[in-house]
Protein backbone atom coordinates (compact mmCIF):
# COMPACT_ATOMS: atom_id res chain seq x y z
CA UNK A 1 0.00 0.00 0.00
CA UNK A 2 3.25 2.35 0.53
CA UNK A 3 3.98 1.41 -3.07
CA UNK A 4 0.56 2.29 -4.05
CA UNK A 5 0.58 5.56 -1.50
CA UNK A 6 3.55 7.20 -3.06
CA UNK A 7 2.83 6.24 -6.60
CA UNK A 8 -0.37 8.52 -5.92
CA UNK A 9 1.58 11.13 -4.00
CA UNK A 10 3.86 11.24 -7.18
CA UNK A 11 1.34 11.62 -10.12
CA UNK A 12 -0.83 14.42 -7.79
CA UNK A 13 2.14 16.64 -7.80
CA UNK A 14 3.05 16.19 -11.26
CA UNK A 15 -0.58 17.17 -12.44
CA UNK A 16 -0.24 19.82 -10.12
CA UNK A 17 3.09 20.73 -11.78
CA UNK A 18 1.44 20.48 -15.28
CA UNK A 19 -1.79 22.34 -14.16
CA UNK A 20 0.37 25.43 -13.05
CA UNK A 21 2.50 25.16 -16.17
CA UNK A 22 -1.12 25.82 -18.34
CA UNK A 23 -1.87 28.30 -15.74
CA UNK A 24 1.56 30.63 -15.81
CA UNK A 25 1.40 30.85 -19.64
CA UNK A 26 -2.14 31.95 -19.61
CA UNK A 27 -1.31 34.34 -16.73
CA UNK A 28 1.51 35.64 -18.64
CA UNK A 29 -0.81 36.16 -21.41
CA UNK A 30 -3.26 37.66 -19.66
CA UNK A 31 -0.69 40.25 -18.42
CA UNK A 32 0.54 41.09 -21.41
CA UNK A 33 -3.10 42.09 -22.86
CA UNK A 34 -3.68 43.97 -19.58
CA UNK A 35 -0.41 46.15 -20.51
CA UNK A 36 -1.30 46.64 -24.05
CA UNK A 37 -4.60 47.32 -23.06
CA UNK A 38 -2.60 50.14 -21.01
CA UNK A 39 -0.51 51.14 -23.44
CA UNK A 40 -2.94 51.52 -26.11
CA UNK A 41 -5.19 54.02 -23.66
CA UNK A 42 -1.65 55.80 -23.39
CA UNK A 43 -1.25 56.09 -26.71
CA UNK A 44 -5.06 57.55 -27.53
CA UNK A 45 -4.44 59.95 -24.57
CA UNK A 46 -0.71 60.50 -26.42
CA UNK A 47 -2.90 61.35 -30.30
CA UNK A 48 -5.37 63.45 -28.29
CA UNK A 49 -3.02 66.01 -26.53
CA UNK A 50 -1.07 66.29 -29.59
CA UNK A 51 -3.75 66.89 -31.89
CA UNK A 52 -4.75 69.59 -28.99
CA UNK A 53 -1.80 70.94 -28.85
CA UNK A 54 -1.72 70.98 -32.91
CA UNK A 55 -4.89 72.56 -32.78
CA UNK A 56 -3.63 75.80 -30.51
CA UNK A 57 -0.79 75.82 -32.01
CA UNK A 58 -2.34 76.74 -35.42
CA UNK A 59 -5.03 79.05 -33.86
CA UNK A 60 -2.34 80.68 -32.51
CA UNK A 61 -0.06 80.91 -36.41
CA UNK A 62 -3.71 81.32 -37.86
CA UNK A 63 -4.06 84.88 -35.34
CA UNK A 64 -0.45 86.37 -35.46
CA UNK A 65 -0.06 85.21 -39.14
CA UNK A 66 -0.48 88.95 -40.46
CA UNK A 67 1.89 90.48 -37.82
CA UNK A 68 4.96 90.90 -39.85
CA UNK A 69 2.76 92.88 -42.41
CA UNK A 70 1.24 95.12 -40.14
CA UNK A 71 4.57 96.07 -38.43
CA UNK A 72 5.78 96.65 -42.12
CA UNK A 73 2.38 98.39 -42.86
CA UNK A 74 2.63 100.79 -40.07
CA UNK A 75 5.41 102.87 -41.07
CA UNK A 76 3.61 104.13 -44.08
CA UNK A 77 0.62 104.98 -41.87
CA UNK A 78 3.02 106.94 -40.29
CA UNK A 79 3.81 108.69 -43.19
CA UNK A 80 0.52 109.17 -44.51
CA UNK A 81 -0.32 110.52 -41.37
CA UNK A 82 2.96 113.28 -41.37
CA UNK A 83 1.60 113.96 -44.47
CA UNK A 84 -1.86 114.95 -43.31
CA UNK A 85 -0.88 116.86 -40.39
CA UNK A 86 1.65 119.11 -42.25
CA UNK A 87 -0.08 122.91 -43.08
CA UNK A 88 1.67 123.56 -46.02
CA UNK A 89 -0.74 123.03 -48.75
CA UNK A 90 2.03 122.84 -51.65
CA UNK A 91 0.29 119.98 -54.23
CA UNK A 92 4.63 119.24 -55.29
CA UNK A 93 5.49 118.41 -51.71
CA UNK A 94 1.96 116.50 -51.32
CA UNK A 95 2.39 114.51 -54.54
CA UNK A 96 6.06 113.86 -53.75
CA UNK A 97 5.43 112.51 -50.26
CA UNK A 98 2.26 110.95 -51.28
CA UNK A 99 4.69 108.91 -53.99
CA UNK A 100 7.32 107.79 -51.46
CA UNK A 101 4.53 106.83 -49.25
CA UNK A 102 3.33 104.67 -51.98
CA UNK A 103 6.56 102.95 -53.35
CA UNK A 104 7.30 102.21 -49.90
CA UNK A 105 3.89 100.32 -49.94
CA UNK A 106 4.51 98.89 -52.69
CA UNK A 107 8.63 97.69 -51.32
CA UNK A 108 6.30 96.02 -48.31
CA UNK A 109 4.13 94.38 -49.92
CA UNK A 110 6.69 92.44 -52.17
CA UNK A 111 8.19 91.92 -49.55
CA UNK A 112 5.57 90.10 -48.07
CA UNK A 113 5.06 88.04 -51.12
CA UNK A 114 2.70 90.14 -53.15
CA UNK A 115 2.77 90.96 -56.60
CA UNK A 116 1.56 93.18 -59.28
CA UNK A 117 -0.03 90.70 -62.29
CA UNK A 118 1.26 92.12 -65.74
CA UNK A 119 -1.57 91.76 -67.73
CA UNK A 120 -1.41 94.75 -70.02
CA UNK A 121 -0.70 93.70 -73.29
CA UNK A 122 -0.96 90.07 -72.66
CA UNK A 123 -3.27 87.21 -73.73
CA UNK A 124 -6.41 86.57 -71.61
CA UNK A 125 -5.79 83.74 -68.98
CA UNK A 126 -8.95 83.47 -66.58
CA UNK A 127 -6.88 82.03 -64.02
CA UNK A 128 -5.51 85.35 -63.23
CA UNK A 129 -7.85 87.98 -64.45
CA UNK A 130 -11.15 88.62 -65.35
CA UNK A 131 -13.03 90.35 -68.31
CA UNK A 132 -14.84 93.19 -67.50
CA UNK A 133 -15.47 93.82 -71.81
CA UNK A 134 -14.57 92.48 -75.01
CA UNK A 135 -14.28 95.10 -77.89
CA UNK A 136 -13.27 94.63 -81.36
CA UNK A 137 -9.47 94.48 -81.84
CA UNK A 138 -7.53 97.16 -83.71
CA UNK A 139 -5.89 96.41 -86.41
CA UNK A 140 -2.95 95.68 -85.02
CA UNK A 141 -3.97 93.80 -82.27
CA UNK A 142 -4.32 89.75 -82.50
CA UNK A 143 -7.68 88.31 -80.63
CA UNK A 144 -7.63 87.81 -76.89
CA UNK A 145 -5.25 90.36 -75.40
CA UNK A 146 -5.30 92.61 -72.78
CA UNK A 147 -5.83 96.33 -73.54
CA UNK A 148 -6.83 97.81 -71.19
CA UNK A 149 -6.35 97.09 -67.29
CA UNK A 150 -9.26 98.53 -65.01
CA UNK A 151 -7.98 97.34 -61.59
CA UNK A 152 -4.66 96.06 -61.35
CA UNK A 153 -4.41 91.84 -59.81
CA UNK A 154 -1.98 90.60 -57.22
CA UNK A 155 -0.75 87.41 -56.18
CA UNK A 156 0.11 86.12 -52.48
CA UNK A 157 2.99 83.85 -53.61
CA UNK A 158 1.91 81.32 -56.02
CA UNK A 159 -2.14 82.16 -55.27
CA UNK A 160 -4.73 85.21 -57.09
CA UNK A 161 -5.14 87.36 -54.27
CA UNK A 162 -7.25 89.16 -56.78
CA UNK A 163 -7.52 88.55 -60.26
CA UNK A 164 -7.21 91.58 -62.87
CA UNK A 165 -9.97 93.54 -64.35
CA UNK A 166 -9.14 93.98 -67.83
CA UNK A 167 -11.04 94.84 -71.54
CA UNK A 168 -9.98 92.57 -73.90
CA UNK A 169 -9.95 92.38 -77.67
CA UNK A 170 -12.86 90.02 -78.73
CA UNK A 171 -11.67 87.08 -81.22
Amino acid sequence: MTDEGEEQVDEKPEEATLDEEEINPLKILEEKVLDLETEKQYNAAEIINLRQRYARERNTLVKFAGMNLASNILPVVDNLEKALAIENNDPEKIIKGVDMTLERLKNTLQNEGIVRIEALGKEFDPAFMEAIAAIPAPNDEQPGVIIEVIEEGYMFHDRVLRPAKVIVTEQ
